[in-house]
């Protein structure tokens, strides 16, 4: 289960951003996870409230965003749309497409005191 990894990067990140601005508690964490990060979110959630007991962030909230993922449809020349990885070019139906986005995941915002 990566998801318990995940969970504590997260946590080492916010820890290390507490140190650098000078908070103390973290309320809620906004996380943006492309389609393509493999991520199951309900593991990600449990595996978080794990990972927080007794840290700067026991009891906050994670909210999770989820965007479409993006490719470069070398054919056509325009950014689309895709819902896996090879699928073809919604626009022409080719299949030489770049992924650009859709498989991060990123702290997007916190709320903190």
């Amino acid at each position: 289960m990566h998801e318990m990894a995940l969970a504590e990067s997260i946590l080492t990140t916010l820890e290390e951003q507490a140190r650098r601005h000078d908070y103390a508690r973290v309320r809620t964490v906004w996380l943006e996870i492309g389609p393509l990060a493999s991520v199951e979110e309900q593991s990600l959630r449990f595996s978080f409230d794990v990972v927080v007991k007794g840290t700067l962030a026991d009891g906050a909230r994670l909210e999770i965003e989820t965007r479409p993922a993006q490719a470069w449809c070398l054919p056509c020349c325009k950014s689309v749309a895709v819902a896996r990885r090879f699928d073809a070019c919604p626009e022409c139906g080719g299949h030489q497409l770049q992924m650009t986005s859709g498989d991060e995941l990123r702290i997007k915002e916190l709320e903190v005191d």
